[in-house]
Formats: C-alpha cells, structure tokens, sequence
C-alpha cells in the first residue's frame, strides 16, 4: 500500500513540477517527463503496477486521437493531386531510404519499419512556438498522411509479430482492408448527411454547450472506434487516430474542441504514457557496451534520412523551409517508442537495441528542436538581412 502511494504522489509531481524544468532547460515537456520518469524509477519512487500499465496505454491512445484531431480530412483532400504525388515520393523516398540502411548496416527487417515512421504529435506542438508558416503546414499534409501509412504498416507488423506470416495475418490485412472500406462509406455517408442536414451538426454539438456535449460525443467516438479494434485484433492506435480525425473534419464549426481535448489530455493522461515509459528505461543501461554510440546513429540516421527526402518540396517551400519540414518529421517519438516496444516484447530486437531506440527518441527531439530553432533564426536574420 506505502508502494502505491508513492507511486500516485511521484506522478503528481512529475507531472506538475515538469513545464517548470521544460520551461527552465528550454525543452518541450515531453523529454522532460520521460527523463524525470527514468530518474525516480531508477530510485524506486515509481515501479510497476497494474493500473499504471492501463492508465499509461490508455494515454497514448489519448495521444493518438490528439494526433488524428490535427488533421481535417476535407482539406487533405482538396490537395493538389501534384503536391500529394511529391508527398508519396517523399515516402516513397524514405522507405528506399530504411531499406537500404537496414541491409547495409546489417539491422534486420524490423528495422525497415521502424527508421521511416511519421508521427505528428510533435510537429503540432511546434505551431504553437512557430505559428501557421508555410513549411509546418505542408508538415502536417504530409505528416498526416505519412502517419496513417506509419500506423497502417504497425497495425500489420504487430499482427506479423504476434502471429507470424501465416494464415492470422492474412485474416488481420483482410480485416484491415475491410475496416477502411467501412471507414469510407461512413466518411461519404456522413458528408452526405451533413451536407443535406447542416443543423445535425450543430444539434450533435451546439454552440452554446452547457453539458459538454463536445467532449461526451468526443469520447464516445474515441471509445467506439478502439472498441472495433479491439473487436477486430487491429492496432487500438489505429482507431485512436482515426476517431481523432472525425472531429475536425465533421465538426469544423467547433473550432476550440481539438485544443480543449488536447488540454485535457496532455494535462493529464499523456503525461502518464511518457513517465511511464521513462519507468521503463533502466538507467544502469546507459553503462551497456556500444548503447549510446547504437543510440546517436540510429538518431542521425532518421534525420539525416528525412532531411534529404523533404527536398522533394524544394520547389514548392523552397531550401531552408524544405530542411525544417524534414526536420520536423524527425521526431517520431511515440510512435517509435511504440513500435520499439512491440518489437521487444515479439523478441525481433533485443534488449541493447529496445534500449537504444527510447534513447534515440530522446536524442530526436532534444537536438531537433534545438536545430528548427538555430535554422529558424537563421531565416529570419537572411530575411531581415
């Protein structure tokens, strides 16, 4: 019992104490929470329990939905069909990319997954420091799009992992596949009825909201869709993200809604995920023969591989602009993490490379934001020059 109440007291803290340190070291939150986690898990202040296992997968399915709330599907498809087929070849360009590093450095075939993943919970938050330029929103098209790939291929590796390429992964893509046709008459069904009915809308969540109907239909949709996963042994990210994703594109007239379930969960369940994964990391590790050096090029690597793909959009945003959507995509934290941790437990990689993967997220998004900003004020001073 003593246990427990360290551990709920521990989280309270980390979680009110770590804007503070983020805001004194000048990083985002996230790295933040993973460290502290780290630290007071090496100390025994947090360990393993039941309900902090589901509270923290609860918060990154949380952390999904956020991610799938960035994304408006009506405007991805009012794309320009060119600047959609640049985004498949950057893609395109990024898997060649993993592939021929994980052949050349000898890594394994789970590495072909795991170097190329998108992610756009980060890039979210870099709109908030940046605001609305031209390179974050391309970001977010092509990241969007990346993601839905991303999550695609885990929900099929997980599938692969947990039963092998045989007759039940055969029975997970057909389910798939059948999942996103279902997804797509409903998307068309529901532009339809909002189309001919605009007031259902508006009556499903009013403007002037005094039950938090927003939120409570939100939820709802969250909870259905990890439900169908659930129902159909998919990814239960995939059905995060996807529930995220109705809400900006069926709902646009409630412009605060994605910011308001962001609030709540990067407030409270998200940091939860992070601090339990930095739980997990052993800090004893870091004293694991070859784990940094594994670490920084493994880190260097998926930046470097995104960097030269995101010059694709040269024309379009130009040298500079181009390099800081690439490093933008650099920082697939989460979903590295997630895949890594899936990797892991199917015994595809072993525990020095589990461990150098969390490091090389870490790494991702401390030196990459430091990076944006040193380009980002290079810019202007060209700019102002």
């Amino acid at each position: 019992m003593d246990d427990n109440i360290t551990l709920v007291v521990t989280i309270s803290l980390i979680i009110m104490f770590s804007p503070f340190f983020a805001k004194f070291l000048k990083l985002p939150t996230t790295p933040i929470e993973i460290i502290l986690g780290s630290l007071l898990g090496y100390v025994g202040f947090i360990h393993n329990e039941h309900l902090f296992d589901i509270v923290a997968e609860l918060g990154f399915l949380y952390l999904m939905f956020i991610a799938g709330t960035e994304i408006n599907l009506k405007n991805v498809l009012k794309t320009p069909r060119s600047l959609i087929n640049k985004v498949l070849l950057y893609l395109i360009i990024l898997y060649a990319f993993s592939i021929a590093f994980a052949i050349y450095f000898d890594l394994g075939k789970i590495f072909m997954v795991l170097l190329p993943l998108i992610s756009v919970g980060l890039v979210a938050t870099l709109s908030k420091e940046y605001g609305k330029t031209s390179w974050l929103e391309l970001s977010m098209t092509a990241g969007g799009i990346g993601e839905v790939v991303s999550i695609g291929i885990l929900t099929i590796t997980a599938a692969a992992l947990d039963s092998g390429f045989g007759l039940e992964l055969i029975k997970t893509i057909f389910a798939l596949i059948l999942f996103l046709i279902f997804m797509f008459i409903l998307f068309r069904a529901m532009q339809l009825l909002f189309w001919w009915f605009p007031k259902v809308s508006t009556a499903l969540m009013p403007h002037d909201d005094n039950k938090e109907q927003d939120i409570r239909l939100s939820m709802g949709i969250f909870f259905l869709l990890v439900g169908a996963m659930l129902y159909l042994h998919l990814e239960l990210a995939f059905g995060a993200f996807l529930a995220g994703i109705f809400i900006p594109t069926f709902f646009e007239h409630k412009h605060e809604l994605p910011e308001k379930l962001a609030s709540y969960g990067f407030g409270f369940l998200i940091p939860i995920f992070f601090i339990h994964i930095g739980s997990s990391f052993n800090l004893e590790a870091l004293a694991m023969n070859g784990l940094i050096s594994k670490a920084i090029m493994i880190a260097l690597i998926m930046i470097a591989m995104r960097v030269i793909s995101s010059l694709v959009f040269i024309k379009e945003l130009g040298l500079i602009d181009s390099i800081l959507m690439g490093l933008s995509h650099s920082m697939p934290l989460t979903l590295l993490i997630a895949m890594a941790t899936l990797a892991y437990s199917a015994n595809s990689i072993d525990q020095l490379h589990y461990f150098a993967f969390i490091l090389a997220a870490l790494f991702q998004v401390i030196s990459v934001m430091i990076v944006i900003k040193l380009v980002n004020n290079y810019k202007k001073a060209k700019e102002l020059a």
